[in-house]
């Protein structure tokens, strides 16, 4: 067939009787099952009024169903996964920015996101799993007060439907949206499958929450996409991903580095579902992946780790390391992996190999621009390009190394200081198991360095021995002036470590 440009079409790749959805001690899915579930969830939507570009919010819990919801959703309208850990407050934004027609929550489902829905007058569907028909599959209950009048757009979307809307994460300003369009995502997950050379034998083993683009792109369209199997967990949880491992016997996962490193620190206590495990590769996103970490991943697990660099707007994946025989090269994520990637000044002006600047892309993963802000966009988009906000240099191979997010690039007295720099300093410190360098107010300097740091368990150190060690490795203005000895970091809602509004966060000042 035609290259996909529509999740359903992507859908059609599929064997009949191949595996799609799989689940911890669940009967799977195939295809054939999957594009049923698909059919009939569309139309059931298109009977309660709900068609093409109609917008869907979805909160579930992680899982099969949630995986399945979102794309037999997308098929038919819009979809607009949102993070069930929300408080009544945050979804009553998000459902009226996105205008949304309807939630779609689990049955018995008391939460706050019901609440909103309810307060705003959004109809509420209520999902029912059926666990007997296979992993994923479920049935929608309309409330009594929908409307019921027919789609005005009914069927299957169209490849220039928008098919998600994710908000970015509003750290520095309020939060945007981002709508992605079928054939957005069908690209990154060619795009995807071709990087990783996904086949039908393959299974992801989903670990990511399914409200962000990494699990819903990497770990569900992109398999699927393949005519691969999805193994649906709960979530991230470190004590049960060995079980996990040992049952579905995954071809690989992918994680943020905060998941790597709580599963290496478990690792050795699951030593023989670690050598039984079939592994053909490990994939690490949405955060820089620290050197030492990738090295132990490999060692642990025999098998190649690849960074790739990613984001909402790009539909997800921008640039990635090739898997072997490809070089690989740590530090980096590697070259461009579907769209262009180019490093441009302040101007607008494209920058040679080895120069820094901002991290620039364009290609048909990107999405054509923020919804109802032109202000972002006059600034997020220049000469086609889309500015990524993140700071990095390209090698004479093409492979891209991030330097920093531009807003988390510390500013003491003038002096320009990458955060990610000191992370890797700081790792190397054969005590710290993870580290987190960012902005620390100072009254005359404007910034000063600090970092929070975890030490390995059963390790010891002080700040004065850290900031030592780093001392011996970096410029004086570089050492953090704070080093905090925390027993974790905190973290987003994704896993990741975040360095915007962390010193007010831990009460520094």
């Amino acid at each position: 067939m035609d290259e996909p440009r529509t999740v359903f079409e992507a859908l059609m790749i599929g064997a009949d009787d191949a595996p799609a959805i799989r689940a911890p001690g669940r009967s799977a899915i195939t295809f054939a099952g999957l594009r049923d579930q698909v059919v009939a969830t569309v139309a059931e939507l298109n009977a309660l009024g709900i068609g093409r570009e109609d917008r869907v919010g979805i909160v579930l819990p992680n899982g099969p169903e949630m995986a399945v919801a979102f794309v037999s959703i997308a098929a038919g309208a819009t979809t607009a996964p949102l993070n069930p850990g929300y408080r009544q407050k945050e979804f009553d934004f998000y459902l009226s920015d996105l205008n949304a027609r309807a939630l779609v929550a689990l049955e018995g489902d008391d939460s706050p996101a019901v609440a909103a829905a309810e307060a705003l007058g959004v109809e509420v569907l209520r999902l029912r799993p059926d666990p007997d028909a296979g992993a994923g599959r479920f049935s929608l209950m309309a409330g009594e007060n929908g409307d019921r009048s027919r789609a005005e757009s009914p069927g299957l979307a169209q490849a220039d439907d928008v098919a998600l809307v994710l908000h970015t994460s509003g750290t520095t300003s309020r939060p945007k949206i981002v709508p992605l369009r079928h054939r957005n995502i069908c690209a990154t997950a060619r795009n995807i499958r071709a990087t990783l050379r996904l086949m039908p034998a393959d299974c992801c083993m989903n670990v990511m929450p399914l409200f962000h683009i990494h699990g819903l792109m990497a770990c569900v369209l992109a398999p699927l996409r393949s005519g691969s199997a999805v193994f649906c967990t709960p979530g991230f949880n470190a004590l049960r991903f060995f079980s996990w491992l040992d049952e579905a016997k995954p071809s690989w996962y992918s994680a943020v580095p905060t998941m790597h490193q709580a599963i290496l620190a478990r690792a050795a206590r699951n030593a023989d579902v670690v050598a039984a495990s079939e592994l053909r590769f490990i994939r690490s996103s949405s955060a820089s992946l620290p050197a030492p970490v990738m090295a132990e991943l490999e060692e642990t697990f025999g098998a190649p780790v690849v960074e790739a660099y990613a984001m909402t707007e790009a539909s997800h994946q921008m640039t990635c390391n090739p898997l072997p025989p490809g070089v690989r090269k740590p530090g980096t994520v590697g070259p461009a992996a579907g769209p262009e990637v180019a490093i441009m000044d302040d101007g607008g002006d494209l920058l040679r190999t080895g120069e820094t600047g901002e991290i620039v892309i364009r290609g048909p993963n990107v999405t054509s621009g923020y919804e109802n802000n032109p202000e972002a966009n006059a600034s997020a988009f220049t000469n086609g390009w889309f500015r990524t906000g993140d700071q990095g240099v390209m090698d004479e191979d093409g492979y891209v190394t991030v330097t920093g997010r531009l807003k988390e690039i510390i500013n003491r007295g003038g002096e320009k200081i990458s955060p990610r720099e000191v992370d890797d300093v700081l790792m190397e410190h054969p005590a710290v198991q993870q580290v987190v360098t960012f902005a620390l107010p100072h009254d005359k300097l404007g910034e000063e360095v600090a970092a929070a740091v975890v030490l390995r368990e059963g390790q010891q150190a002080d700040e004065s021995e850290i900031r030592a060690f780093a001392a011996e490795r970096i410029a004086d203005f570089k050492v953090p002036k704070r080093v905090v000895i925390l027993d974790e970091i905190p973290k987003g809602p994704t896993g990741k470590l975040r360095r915007i509004g962390l010193a007010e966060q831990l009460g520094l000042g």
